[in-house]
């Protein structure tokens, strides 16, 4: 490596004497040694073994369309590996496409780094472009968004509007990307939302089962006693509204009709439980057996809506648990446990 990085020594020990000069736009000579040019990039290496193709006369290599400075810092990082922040600042762009030009990888992966962190309203769009022509996806990708984020202020450059009038495929190709990043946002907002609503149906499943075999506040079931505490439950926060909801139910008089829309929402409640639950035997929960018969009953079973939704909650379920830190995980059975243990001791003997 430092042999191709270092100017090739005579047998005396001196520096060899450079055998081809760069030849930039403005005219600028710079003088360099082919070996390293060669192994630096494989372009040059090929202009160098093929002179009469792509010299202008022996011993020249030109450099056109780039200020003569950036050629300057482009031959500096052939021989160094090394650019400065002001260099790369100032010279950023014609070094990517230079480094994209040449088949210089290292140079274009730090021009791709430098230039997406220097990202603005004005220069977004020429870096876009340059971009596009020079194959770097990380950076096009980048541009895309800043577009996206920021279109409004995007909208009233100059570089728009040349845009406009003279690359109208470009244009088509950036007002897609932000209606399809819209869109993105747009199913993502959904399905946070399903998301929330599938949460909120597997906590009342919870909250269900914890009324039924536990009883709260002054709801439970017909062997237990109301619980003495009469302020909100600790455990559910939906706790209070589907003990009113199962008051409801209880009495009201409509539901035989099918008439009350609060029954129906607790009779599909009772329904969803049912379709979850996997011990209909032991389960405390009304009409849990009931429904569970009318599905073997029924050949056809649910619908495949229905059978979506109790998949749905059950998988919000299951994620919400996960998401759970693992020593809340580990509590909640030996929490069960205990209180196994508790209501055992409680009808031994004294």
């Amino acid at each position: 490596m430092v042999e191709k990085l270092n100017p090739q020594l005579s047998a005396d020990g001196e520096m060899a004497v450079p055998d081809v000069e760069i030849i930039t736009s403005g005219g600028l000579r710079i003088p360099a040694h082919s070996h390293i040019l060669a192994s630096a990039s494989p372009v040059l290496e090929g202009m160098i073994e093929r002179p009469q193709k792509h010299r202008s006369s022996q011993g020249n290599i030109p450099v056109p369309g780039v200020p003569c400075d950036a050629v300057s810092v482009f031959i500096q990082f052939l021989y160094s590996s090394k650019c400065s922040e002001e260099q790369m600042e100032k010279y950023g762009i014609h070094l990517l496409a230079l480094s994209h030009v040449y088949l210089v990888p290292q140079l274009k992966q730090r021009c791709t780094r430098e230039l997406a962190g220097r990202l603005t309203t004005e220069n977004v769009l020429d870096v876009l472009q340059l971009a596009r022509l020079c194959d770097a996806p990380d950076l096009y990708l980048k541009c895309m968004k800043m577009l996206s984020c920021n279109f409004k202020a995007v909208e009233q450059t100059e570089g728009w509007k040349f845009l406009q009038n003279h690359d109208p495929w470009l244009e088509l190709e950036i007002l897609q990307f932000i209606d399809e990043a819209e869109m993105r946002k747009k199913r993502t907002r959904r399905n946070r939302e399903e998301q929330k609503m599938y949460l909120q149906l597997s906590e009342a499943m919870e909250c269900l089962e914890h009324i039924c075999t536990e009883g709260c506040t002054s709801v439970g079931p017909y062997d237990i006693d109301p619980s003495k505490n009469k302020g909100p439950c600790s455990k559910f926060s939906t706790c209070r509204g589907l003990q009113l909801l199962i008051k409801h139910f209880a009495a009201c008089k409509k539901r035989v009709n099918g008439g009350c829309l609060r029954c129906k929402r607790m009779w599909q409640l009772f329904q969803l439980h049912s379709s979850i639950c996997d011990k209909p035997e032991e389960c405390r929960v009304p009409l849990c057996r009931q429904f569970k018969l009318k599905v073997q009953q029924n050949k056809r079973g649910d619908d495949a809506r229905w059978r979506l939704l109790v998949r749905k909650v059950i998988s919000a379920k299951t994620i919400s648990s996960l998401s759970l830190p693992k020593r809340k995980r580990e509590e909640r059975p030996r929490i069960a446990q205990m209180k196994i243990y508790l209501e055992y001791m409680d009808t031994c003997p004294k």
